[in-house]
């Protein structure tokens, strides 16, 4: 009964009374789209994506009752579990919102016979590409979302969404060229 219930109906049952069906409706909803977000910021990295899945679910139980639904819940969990990667990368010493300069693909693209697919070239992306791509294009974020979100410019984000579809082409041309 639970799955048919709404989002915001599922999360006044949780608040209001603790019910647990309605928490598991909730996680067994969002949690393929929320964990297909973090692998792919991570790079691929399954460990790490999973550890920031829990890390999600647990900021957002504990967050639940401040959550005042000025966007959708998918939203406001996707912006939870970005700000987990973005802890996970300064206690890490990693730069993750832009990359400077001019980005060369990794030489491991130009072995004869290397053939590329989408989510390969997704993980050889500098962080910072990474991001964005995934933020705008596989997300649907705007620009102004990703800035905020990331403590940029708008135009920061536009830009480095140019730079991160151009180092994605280049990746894609060079594992289709050698293939």
């Amino acid at each position: 009964m639970t799955d048919q219930l709404s989002d915001r109906e599922l999360a006044d049952r949780v608040v209001s009374s603790g019910d647990e069906a309605a928490f598991q409706a909730l996680y067994v909803r969002h949690t393929p789209r929320v964990y297909g977000f973090l692998l792919r910021l991570t790079g691929g990295n399954a460990m790490e994506a999973e550890d920031l899945m829990q890390e999600t679910w647990l900021r957002a139980a504990r967050g639940l009752t401040r959550f005042q639904w000025k966007s959708a819940f998918r939203t406001w969990l996707m912006g939870i579990a970005l700000n987990q990667f973005r802890e996970l990368a300064r206690r890490r010493g990693r730069r993750i919102t832009t990359v400077e300069g001019e980005w060369e693909a990794p030489g491991e693209m130009a072995e004869p016979g290397c053939r590329i697919d989408l989510e390969r070239a997704l993980r050889l992306l500098p962080p910072g590409f990474r991001t964005i791509l995934v933020l705008h294009d596989a997300e649907g974020f705007t620009h102004r979302e990703i800035g905020k979100r990331l403590g940029i410019s708008d135009g920061t984000s536009k830009s480095q969404l140019h730079r991160a579809r151009t180092a994605m082409r280049r990746l894609l041309n060079a594992g289709l060229e050698t293939a």
